[in-house]
């Protein structure tokens, strides 16, 4: 890219983000949390379709990335260098970014199942948490490798990750929580880390419920094992009754 070039989009990428409803729509997602266009449209103060023209602006200059879950449609800013880039901008005009409140019932937003592996506060907390710990490496075509100490770390908990890798899905992946709108880990691995946390007892599940309850002794297991403090939790599950175990869902691996 030569310097007139350079110059040309340094200019597009300005007046995307200094138009005020674009303006919103990005700030909004400055905390790491996607929204949909309905929500981002509500932020902006706009019809839904004005907000749509804005979001093909912003994600064809790059600076939002679209996210597909079933039948919804999620937006978030699409890399960390935007979000520096804003953050710039809002220390100069001395703005603060919004919060973003999940509307989510308590019990399922704390931990449930997403398809075969898990999703909530919980989910995200240890997905965060791998990623900081350098289990889970990221790479371009939105899917994780393991790092040699991520295999070592999993094959502790007895869970085989070369055969994993063999099975016909993706073996790991961010997978966009519809009520933290974050990620939580997805794929082979995911379900495969369920699989673990129910039958080690860390987690609890009835069946005619998507909510986990986690128990005492998986806050101490996952806070030991993870390196991580956990949030409290309304109703922390005791270690399950025979009628409990009996009723545990343990989904298999697909």
């Amino acid at each position: 890219m030569n310097a007139e070039q350079h110059d040309i989009g340094v200019s597009q990428v300005a007046a995307a983000i200094a138009e005020p409803a674009r303006t919103k729509i990005l700030c909004s997602l400055m905390d790491g949390h996607a929204r949909t266009s309905t929500e981002l449209a509500a932020v902006a103060e706009v019809s839904a379709s004005t907000a749509s023209a804005h979001l093909a602006k912003l994600k064809e200059l790059a600076l939002v990335r679209l996210h597909v879950q079933g039948r919804h449609r999620y937006y978030s800013l699409a890399d960390k260098r935007v979000a520096q880039a804003l953050e710039a901008l809002m220390v100069i005009g001395q703005n603060a970014a919004p919060t973003f409140n999940p509307r989510t019932p308590d019990r399922l937003q704390f931990a449930r199942t997403c398809y075969d592996h898990m999703a909530g506060t919980l989910a995200v907390l240890l997905h965060d948490r791998m990623i900081e710990a350098g289990w889970l490496l990221e790479t371009d075509q939105q899917v994780y490798q393991l790092s040699a100490s991520g295999v070592a770390s999993f094959e502790a908990l007895g869970m085989d990750v070369k055969n994993l890798g063999t099975l016909r899905r993706r073996f790991a992946c961010p997978c966009l929580d519809w009520s933290m709108r974050r990620p939580h880990l997805g794929g082979a691995l995911g379900a495969a880390l369920l699989q673990t946390a129910i039958k080690r007892k860390w987690v609890t599940q009835d069946l005619d419920s998507r909510a986990l309850a986690l128990t005492a002794l998986g806050r101490k297991e996952l806070s030991s094992r993870f390196a991580m403090e956990l949030p409290v939790q309304a109703a922390t599950a005791q270690p399950a009754s025979t009628e409990t175990r009996r009723r545990a869902i343990a989904s298999p691996v697909a």
